[in-house]
């Protein structure tokens, strides 16, 4: 075994090793929450404890002071139309209770939102200058799919969604809501909205209201999240519910390909989005939301998916520390209504970028670094994204062709030599001689300096950009609502006929880009066939690679991205046409089986190194405890 195996075998320990650190990254951060969750669990019981008591106690004092209310009310006669007694107790909020809605508009470049006088809050949100999947505007948030409240305690527990508010002042970027109380207190929420941008800024003042106030004030916001795009599967995984931790550079979430999930935060919270796969929506706490909550997410099956064009239900409660000897808090909070585009959301330095799911450590910044570069830079001069895909495909071939070439070169020299070890195969035919087999094998490859995994580690760094092409295309908000060929939009899959039924794990359509792209597989698998040693066992990888491999890509691609289809398409016959070109001009099979005869002649001559001398002193021990084994055996049998 020379050093270039040796060498082999520690790169691809380490690349073994950073991919299975790389998979299990998102565990161990999810272990690390959970410990530090844990960790200050004991630190919150007692302020919890005293929370619930002061809750408890309150909420007597309240249904004393409702009762008395009532009676009170009952006593001077005081009902409301159908003859019932007030619900508040102060006299503004019941009639606020009962007011009739209004509808307000701030509009900009970017957005457009209407806002409910009921409750303060935003109840339709347009994102301009998208579309859906079939051409119908993109509305983030539709009438009745939203509510937004802060549920606070004043006299009695109330939710900002059940009082219509006061318009006190209005322009064209900003709005202020007031909720009046009888004791002159009054709640305020203060809207503005930028000449451009996707961000709205929201102010919370609590102004008077420090009597009886609870420990935290509660933000309730419900979102049911609309279709958006072509495809059930593909919308569906890549949308979730992210959240980020302050002063963290990673983000967590809910998880992808999930029906439903939930989870209790008992740290600060920065911000929570509500992400579909190219929008989303997110509420930020300038000053972060420090005590705790609950996030939730719930996907609808495909069937009401397609029917009521309804994707998940979203729910988010996060909670403020009260400063109940204040006499007015201000609580800074910002909402994002928009697209899922890395550069827009990075400029906000919120972290917003890290909810593009464009993959780990080396993915990720393949993704960011390089891809989303070249795209931004390829779209200045080129605006047909497939022409895109074709160049950036070329460049990527480029780059690696060092990498295929020495993946080639290995191969052809196994090739090569397939006579001599066909020769130790019809020596050695016996099972018990398959350890003189392997030895013998070994010695020939070793005398003339072909390492076997020289194919397989090019191949390996290779992988990483691979990866990262599946991660990005999916996710890559560039390639949405862009045609090519016969692909309606390249970031969901393209179909040449719609079948009548469903096919378990294929869907009820065709895809011809990854129907190409499997025969162009299937090609490129061919004509690697012959590089491949002969023995039963290859010939079970050859069937596996040639036929299975392609089905299984076919079967995989089908409801993907096109986009992701097109290029794994073009790779595979951009490789084919490498490897022509390359068994053409630059291989003489027949110079190199002389080279190889060469140097096998020559390390003849060459004295063993240590490393030799103990591999084959391994070898020897090894064929003996076998023979002793075999004899054991035989006595055993006897």
């Amino acid at each position: 075994m020379n050093k270039n195996t040796i060498l082999g075998f520690i790169c691809i320990g380490a690349i073994l090793l950073g991919f299975s650190w790389y998979n299990t990254k998102i565990f161990k951060e999810q272990k690390r929450a959970e410990f530090v969750a844990d960790s200050i669990a004991n630190a919150e019981y007692i302020k919890e404890k005293k929370y619930q008591d002061s809750l408890a106690a309150s909420d007597t004092t309240y249904a004393k002071m409702l009762a008395d209310s009532v009676s009170a009310a009952a006593l001077a006669g005081v009902t409301d139309s159908l003859g019932n007694a007030p619900v508040y107790i102060d006299s503004l909020l019941e009639s606020a209770s009962n007011a009739e809605a209004g509808k307000y508009v701030l509009e900009n470049k970017k957005i457009r939102v209407e806002f409910t006088s009921k409750g303060a809050q935003p109840c339709a949100v347009l994102v301009k200058d998208y579309v859906t999947f079939d051409s119908l505007p993109l509305n983030l948030i539709q009438e009745d799919y939203s509510k937004f409240s802060l549920d606070f305690f004043s006299g009695q527990q109330l939710s900002s969604a059940d009082f219509n508010f006061n318009a006190t002042q209005t322009s064209d970027s900003s709005i202020v809501f007031t909720l009046p109380f009888s004791n002159g207190a009054h709640l305020d929420f203060a809207y503005t909205l930028p000449e451009d941008g996707y961000m709205m800024g929201l102010d919370v003042r609590m102004s008077g209201l420090t009597e009886a106030r609870q420990s935290y004030v509660n933000f309730n916001w419900d979102l049911l999240m609309p279709r958006f795009e072509k495809g059930y599967d593909n919308e569906k995984n890549y949308s979730t519910v992210v959240y980020k931790y302050p002063g963290e550079e990673s983000v967590e979430s809910l998880g992808l390909r999930k029906a439903s999930s939930e989870e209790d935060i008992s740290t600060k919270v920065q911000w929570v989005a509500f992400q579909q796969q190219f929008f989303s929506a997110i509420l930020m706490n300038s000053d972060s939301f420090d005590g705790g909550g609950k996030l939730a997410m719930k996907f609808y099956s495909e069937d009401e998916y397609m029917a009521s064009r309804k994707l998940m239900d979203c729910h988010a409660e996060l909670s403020v520390s009260a400063e109940k000897n204040s006499q007015e808090q201000i609580i800074p909070l910002k909402f994002y209504f928009g697209p899922n585009l890395y550069k827009e959301l990075k400029s906000y330095n919120a972290g917003f970028e890290k909810i593009v799911p464009l993959g780990g450590w080396l993915i990720g910044w393949i993704n960011r670094v390089v891809i989303i570069n070249c795209f931004d830079f390829l779209s200045r001069f080129i605006s047909n994204y497939g022409i895109i895909i074709l160049v950036l495909t070329i460049l990527i071939k480029l780059v690696i062709s060092p990498l295929t070439f020495k993946s080639y070169m290995s191969s052809a020299k196994m090739k090569v030599l397939k006579p001599e070890v066909e020769k130790i195969n019809a020596k050695y035919p016996k099972k018990e001689d398959a350890m003189k087999k392997q030895q013998e094998t070994m010695a020939l490859y070793q005398s003339c300096g072909v390492n076997m995994l020289g194919g397989c580690l090019p191949m390996l760094l290779q992988f990483p950009v691979l990866f990262a092409m599946f991660r990005f295309f999916p996710a890559s908000f560039e390639l949405r609502g862009h045609r090519f060929l016969w692909a309606a939009d390249l970031s969901g899959y393209d179909s040449i006929l719609d079948l009548p039924f469903r096919i378990p794990l294929y869907g009820d359509h065709i895809s011809l880009f990854a129907l190409l792209m499997a025969i162009s597989l299937y090609f490129y698998s061919r004509m690697n066939m012959d590089q491949m040693p002969s023995s039963g066992q290859m010939a079970g990888m050859k069937t596996m690679q040639l036929y299975f491999m392609p089905l299984f890509m076919l079967v995989l691609c089908n409801n993907f991205s096109s986009g992701l289809s097109y290029y794994y398409m073009l790779s595979n016959f951009i490789t084919i046409f490498q490897t022509w070109l390359i068994r053409k001009y630059f291989v003489d099979e027949k110079k190199i089986y002389a080279q190889l005869k060469s140097r096998a002649a020559n390390s003849k001559s060459k004295p063993k190194s240590k490393w030799q001398l103990r591999l084959e002193e391994m070898q020897k021990r090894q064929a003996q405890m076998q023979k002793e084994n075999e004899e054991r055996r035989r006595n055993l049998r006897k």
